[in-house]
């Protein structure tokens, strides 16, 4: 008597499969605290820049730590995140992720210092690292491979969502209460996401696991702190052949290389780089990278042009970024289905251009523009994101078996934290080295102590200006901002120019067929 083959068309669980739509509710939850805080931070940094009892009183240098912080542990750590939650169980590090990053919010809400806030972002990216990637490692395990391009659209779109609720919480929060309310925010979201989690999500792991790396994650660490802090040091002194900044970015890309020859001969790499002789994946990769490297920078500066230059409070600010949240959160869903009849090259190709278009356009922006011109750039902005973010991770998520989602995802996470890490750095640089450079010609009559300080950013400028009752500073501090973020947006636009050449030149066509030859593994230790 024969027995009959089982059915190959399903290989997640079917009570899994049942509530795999409010799973993924509970992954965007996630996701949102994690997003949500940089982009609650972009609306509080000038409140943050205001000397106390308002704020802190930080610098433009700073302010950069202050995100970067975030952003570099989070790059460093994404890596070790992804291995232990294949190796440990996805829930399980997504539920002591969650814990760390609102101990870390609320750590955060007090600080006393721009140190001590440094320090307790860093805390919260060690949260975060944990979080980000197991979301999508976990999405991928309880979608079938023809929905997963759905799931990761509504996944991205997400990201959109958490754009329009961070800006406009932070101003509401900002208009009512002190600056640290901005990361208390954060505690009642992490104990809600972490009883759902508890209740609905499953857990997954590798079946075969590598082992930790911690020489890598640890030459991987340093060498970016070392390469960033070159790189704002250099914008601070608006000196980039200062000894101090060359030793720092040299250092930083000694080590890096170490990094390299170290992962490419280790029988247990954080990062395999097999997967990198792939041309599509690498492209992917890349372009993800210059895309957030463009759109962090611009963004960074933007808040100073709406609150600084065009004297919008907080929540106005907040409520300006409206549009490009609402197209993300629109378009990414939908992303797919543009991909789907015109392919993702065109897809992709398109919307870098577009992206393109919209970080030249802010060069154009002056002091008294029509504010619904900046909504339009914004919403263009938006989509333009959306159909490059959603493409780009559904080709890296499936170029790994599914048993690998969390590596892959680490993968995607971590060029893009160091994208966004090295556009605010380099780009902040810029912008801090031409308005400098544009505001020391006004700042002749101050005393030389005063001159250094005024000279660092538009923010120190102003706040000199209303200690000395100098407003014939205010003029000149404007048009210094102004040109400073025409450079600086032309210089990202150029990079996302760069990103639609990479695009155009090596992602394929269309979405390869999958290779149904060899199967997938099925989820290991799944709750039902």
């Amino acid at each position: 008597m024969t027995t009959p083959a089982v059915p190959a068309r399903s290989r997640v669980p079917e009570a899994v499969h049942r509530r795999r739509w409010a799973i993924l509710g509970v992954l965007m939850l996630s996701l949102l605290i994690v997003v949500l805080d940089n982009s609650i931070l972009n609306v509080a940094i000038k409140t943050i820049s205001t000397p106390a009892p308002v704020g802190l009183g930080a610098t433009q240098s700073e302010l950069e730590w202050a995100i970067n912080a975030y952003t570099l542990v989070f790059a460093g750590l994404l890596f070790t995140a992804g291995l232990l939650g294949d190796r440990l169980g996805r829930k399980k590090v997504l539920l002591g992720g969650l814990a760390v990053f609102g101990i870390g919010s609320a750590l955060a809400a007090e600080s006393g210092s721009s140190a001590q806030l440094i320090v307790f972002r860093g805390v919260m990216a060690v949260g975060a690292a944990f979080v980000m990637p197991a979301t999508l490692a976990v999405l991928m395990n309880v979608f079938e491979r023809d929905e997963q391009p759905k799931a990761i659209g509504i996944w991205a779109g997400g990201v959109g969502l958490a754009i329009a609720i961070g800006p406009i919480t932070g101003g509401l929060l900002l208009d009512h209460f002190w600056w640290g309310s901005v990361f208390l925010v954060n505690v009642p979201i992490v104990i809600i996401a972490f009883a759902l989690m508890l209740w609905l999500v499953p857990d997954s792991r590798d079946p075969d696991p590598g082992r930790i790396d911690p020489v890598g994650v640890v030459l991987s660490v340093v060498g970016l702190v070392l390469l960033v802090y070159g790189i704002i040091k250099g914008g601070e002194l608006a000196d980039f052949t200062d000894p101090t900044v060359v030793a720092a970015m040299g250092s930083g890309l000694v080590v890096l290389a170490a990094f390299v020859v170290f992962e490419k001969r280790s029988d247990h790499p954080s990062i395999d780089v097999t997967y990198f002789k792939n041309k599509v994946f690498s492209a992917a990769m890349a372009v993800i990278t210059l895309v957030f490297f463009a759109l962090m920078g611009v963004t960074f500066f933007s808040v100073f042009y709406t609150q600084s230059v065009r004297g919008y409070s907080p929540l106005q600010s907040g409520l300006l970024l409206l549009p490009l949240a609402a197209a993300q959160l629109v378009f990414a869903p939908r992303a797919r289905l543009v991909v789907d009849r015109f392919g993702v090259r065109a897809t992709t190709t398109g919307a870098m251009l577009v992206l393109t278009a919209t970080l030249a356009a802010f060069a154009t922006l002056d002091a008294d523009t029509p504010i619904w011109l900046m909504e339009i750039v914004f919403f263009c902005m938006g989509a333009g994101m959306a159909h490059v973010m959603t493409p780009t991770s559904v080709v890296i998520m499936q170029a790994l078996p599914r048993e690998k989602a969390g590596s892959a995802s680490a993968l995607s996470n971590t060029f893009r934290q160091l994208g966004g890490a090295l556009g605010i750095a380099v780009l902040g640089s810029v912008l801090s080295t031409a308005y400098r450079n544009d505001i020391e010609g006004s700042l002749g009559g101050l005393p030389a102590g005063l001159r250094d300080t005024a000279g660092e950013s538009i923010e120190a400028t102003l706040g000199v200006a209303a200690k000395l009752g100098d407003r014939g500073l205010v003029g000149p501090a404007n048009d210094a901002f102004l040109h400073a973020m025409h450079v600086t947006a032309l210089c990202g636009a150029g990079v996302s120019l760069l990103g639609a050449v990479v695009v155009a030149l090596f992602l394929p066509r269309r979405p390869k067929t999958p290779q149904e030859g060899a199967p997938e593994e099925e989820l290991v230790g799944t709750e039902s």
